[in-house]
């Protein structure tokens, strides 16, 4: 691809900024940068979240798509060789008072039964949780952009770094291995597909060897942090 992604201290000038993710060779305009890994919640499943209802406060790895579908990033860490049990088919109580430093993991087999699949973290570009926002004076360099990955090719399954939460109960489903998923139809309408609903970052400008910035557009003023200058006015 001509560029690998690294996780490492980032240059923003702030003591929260943390980990960055950096792009280390060369990227052209439209690139696919990172995608966005993690447990895949449409509505309905928000409280099983864990920390719910104050998921944010706890959890700086939760981003919405247009249609409402969060991911958490949180229990996929900073990937890696690293194997886990994932199993589709229970749903335990929601946690409503469970606390982010609390054992467990969205991601972990412990509170299901059978049906365990295997979901592994080999996908490099799996970071796209490490981008921090620009500081102030500085600009982005990718955008988020919502991506369906259609499930037509089960040697593939391993590099799709998303697991969905449960089963949308107002949409139709289908089976695709031991998940149950979303589906749609092909453009040419003769058949349906399951689809796993992720997000990817894309590059607006040609990137080199430097850090990954998104601008998060944060709109809720009650918890916006200290750090945080809106790229635009307007947001």
């Amino acid at each position: 691809m001509g560029y690998t992604l690294e996780v490492k201290p980032s240059q923003i000038p702030h003591e929260d900024a943390g980990k960055g993710l950096f792009l280390q060779g060369e990227a052209n305009i439209g690139s696919v940068i990172a995608f966005y890994p993690g447990v895949l919640y449409p509505p309905a499943y928000y409280r099983y979240i864990l920390g719910y209802p104050r998921v944010d406060p706890q959890n700086s790895h939760l981003i919405t798509r247009y249609d409402g579908t969060m991911i958490n990033a949180q229990p996929w860490g900073a990937g890696g060789e690293s194997r886990e049990l994932w199993d589709w088919t229970s749903s335990p109580e929601p946690k409503h008072t469970m606390q982010a430093d609390e054992k467990g993991s969205d991601l972990d087999g412990t509170h299901v039964g059978g049906n365990l699949e295997m979901l592994e973290r080999r996908n490099p570009l799996a970071f796209a949780h490490f981008a921090n926002h620009p500081a102030k004076g500085m600009v982005p360099n990718v955008m988020i952009y919502p991506y369906d990955f259609p499930l037509l090719e089960k040697d593939m399954r391993p590099y799709i770094p998303n697991v969905p939460f449960g089963n949308d109960e107002e949409t139709d489903t289908s089976k695709f291995g031991s998940f149950r998923l979303k589906t749609w139809k092909s453009n040419n309408n003769e058949s349906k597909v399951p689809v796993l609903k992720t997000l990817v970052l894309v590059a607006t400008r040609a990137i080199c060897d430097e850090e990954v910035l998104l601008n998060y557009r944060l709109s809720n003023s009650e918890h916006i942090p200290s750090w945080y200058t809106p790229v635009d006015e307007e947001d």
